[in-house]
């Protein structure tokens, strides 16, 4: 296979520790514990575009470890110094299905950039980019958190994968996951072909978006420090990893997922009819702000240029009015000036012509 793996040593470090262990654990694994609560069913699909868009609902997505910054080419996800690892969680689980990604990676080594399914019985899949490798991808998954065996990691070649926008697709189903890059499937994992079916993942995962490094010598071993490509210089950030698009479609639809037994197998779970809290939000935000800011950026852009054209329409029409009125009051004050005038003059000429006046009277009779 192309790009697979560069040394057998490389292999075991890189599978020995690729598990994205700084951000993968469960609150609650079913498979021991038997109170754990149901899993919340996206139960739809959603095109998440960074570009025009910013994640406004913390019901439906959770941040942690800093948050995203979204700009004109999508959200990013930066590491400015030591402990940033900002992590884009989602709040619903699909049960098989599809996401796609399209983005770049973050630059520098020791920086590790992540897109991570995950359930609670620690099934997981992966896709995972090394900052200081920029002409591969690694593909991976776990079932059940089994790390006994070293062969499931394997690395294909991409072109500038920190340079150059890619679409990056996982496609899951019970019968088979493959990886997809650019519409071309790399790798196709068969049921069968994981441990029989034991390793394969097969119970409801959420979606972990993320960077994180793992070449910090304060905060992983010498083994994530190897896989991760060496030791982060902390001089050289900022660290950015770009999501322009997030695709994401769950192939079961229903309000919930509960894990029936104890074994992990898909055939297990229990899906609760009725319809997704998830798929509801998404289909009406909730307050004026979710509203405003669920918008893609050109309505809000619209919106405030007709809240500019609304204030400057009122604008005209203020002075308009008062311009109005000014000529008005100008009108009634001339007329008034007017009368004035009449009236003195009537005055005027009354007293020249009454008996006290100074023509005495003349030329009028009075009784």
């Amino acid at each position: 296979m192309a790009g697979f793996m560069k040394t057998a040593a490389f292999v075991l470090a890189a599978t020995a520790v690729s598990k994205v262990s700084a951000q993968t654990f469960s609150d609650c694994n079913p498979l021991f514990n038997t109170t754990c609560t149901p899993n919340p069913a996206f139960g739809t699909w959603h095109d998440w575009n960074f570009t025009d868009s910013v994640i406004a609902d913390t019901k439906i997505w959770n941040t942690t470890g800093g948050t995203p910054d979204y700009t004109d080419v999508g959200a990013q996800f930066t590491i400015n110094g030591k402990g940033d690892s900002p992590t884009l969680e989602s709040n619903f689980y699909m049960f098989f299905g599809q996401v796609s990604v399209i983005m770049k990676a973050a630059p520098g080594v020791g920086i590790v950039s992540s897109v991570v399914l995950e359930s609670d019985d620690l099934d997981e899949i992966d896709w995972e980019w090394l900052g200081g490798n920029n002409t591969s991808v690694e593909t991976n998954y776990f079932g059940k958190g089994n790390t006994t065996s070293y062969d499931r990691a394997i690395y294909y070649d991409v072109d500038d994968v920190t340079g150059t926008i890619h679409n990056y697709t996982l496609d899951w189903t019970k019968e088979q996951l493959q990886w997809i890059v650019d519409d071309k499937v790399l790798r196709t994992l068969k049921y069968a072909d994981a441990l029989n079916g034991e390793n394969y993942p097969q119970t409801p995962m959420k979606l972990k978006i993320g960077i994180w490094a793992g070449g910090d010598p304060d905060s992983n071993s010498n083994g994530t420090i190897e896989w991760a490509g060496g030791i982060v210089d902390y001089h050289q950030t900022p660290f950015t990893m770009t999501m322009e698009r997030v695709y994401v479609a769950d192939y079961s639809t229903g309000s919930t997922y509960t894990y029936g037994d104890q074994t992990g197998s898909w055939e297990s779970i229990k899906i609760a009819a009725g319809n997704s809290t998830v798929a509801q939000r998404l289909s009406k935000p909730h307050g004026a702000e979710a509203h405003y800011k669920a918008l893609p950026k050109w309505a809000q852009a619209a919106i405030a240029a007709g809240s500019v054209a609304v204030f400057a329409i009122a604008l005209v029409a203020f002075i308009f009015c008062c311009i109005k009125s000014r000529r008005a009051g100008r009108r009634e004050r001339d007329a008034a000036d007017a009368q004035w005038e009449k009236d003195m003059q009537e005055l005027a000429e009354y007293k020249r012509n009454s008996p006290h006046g100074p023509n005495g009277g003349a030329g009028k009779e009075y009784f």
